[in-house]
């Protein structure tokens, strides 16, 4: 099966599942779970948390070899990730790159088909990410670190949200959104931007830009 027409966990179309651990590098994965735990302050309850580990657990699997061994731990996989789907409505499959410390805030109407999602990002109920339209297979979001989403936010196609930006509730956002932008609106527009640099501090001596809204 080409990658153009591979089939992801919900079977829809999207980037092959059998993409490698894209866990993220320099931390074990024992250690990567305790440190989600602790960004969902210890509340295993959470479908959020769920999502999370399953995706991590995932991920982990792919490095076992050789792949017959893998076996059974990819059929508990598939299972673990039908339940979050069903019991949380949350869609978060295995080849999308998840950072660290993501939190995945309330639950339901969940589509988080991304290429990445970075570093301590914040998301909400009935998120979506994914493609434009029908046809544009493997057209996914680039969510950069510190992005902050908001309830039924879309985000699609292959555009770039920068980091330290705000999604606004609702937005439909289409286009690249620059660093320390917030976007709000149908479709998603620049109400202002904060001067950041890529660990999200302020930058001296530069103002924030800022845009008139459309009436």
């Amino acid at each position: 099966m080409s990658e153009s027409h591979a089939q992801n966990e919900g079977g829809k179309p999207g980037p092959s599942p059998a993409v490698g651990n894209q866990n993220p590098r320099g931390i074990g994965f024992l250690a990567l779970c305790r440190e989600d735990f602790r960004t969902y302050q210890g509340n295993f309850a959470e479908q959020g948390y769920w999502a999370i580990l399953v995706h991590r657990y995932g991920n982990w699997r792919m490095d076992i070899r050789p792949k017959l061994v893998r076996i059974p731990f990819s059929i508990v996989y598939r299972i673990l990730y039908r339940l979050v789907t069903y019991l949380g409505g949350i869609s978060l499959p295995q080849y999308v790159r998840v950072g660290r410390r993501v939190r995945i805030w309330h639950f339901g109407g969940m589509i988080l088909h991304a290429k990445s999602i970075g570093d301590d990002v914040q998301i909400r109920q009935n998120t979506t990410f994914g493609l434009v339209r029908e046809g544009h297979l493997n057209e996914f979001p680039v969510i950069e670190d510190r992005v902050d989403i908001g309830c039924g936010a879309c985000i699609l196609g292959t555009i770039r949200v920068g980091h330290d930006s705000v999604i606004g509730a609702n937005a439909v956002v289409v286009k690249d959104v620059p660093p320390g932008a917030t976007v709000v609106g149908v479709p998603g527009r620049v109400i202002k931007q904060r001067s950041v640099d890529e660990a999200g501090r302020p930058i001296k001596g530069e103002p924030a830009a800022t845009w008139e809204t459309e009436s």
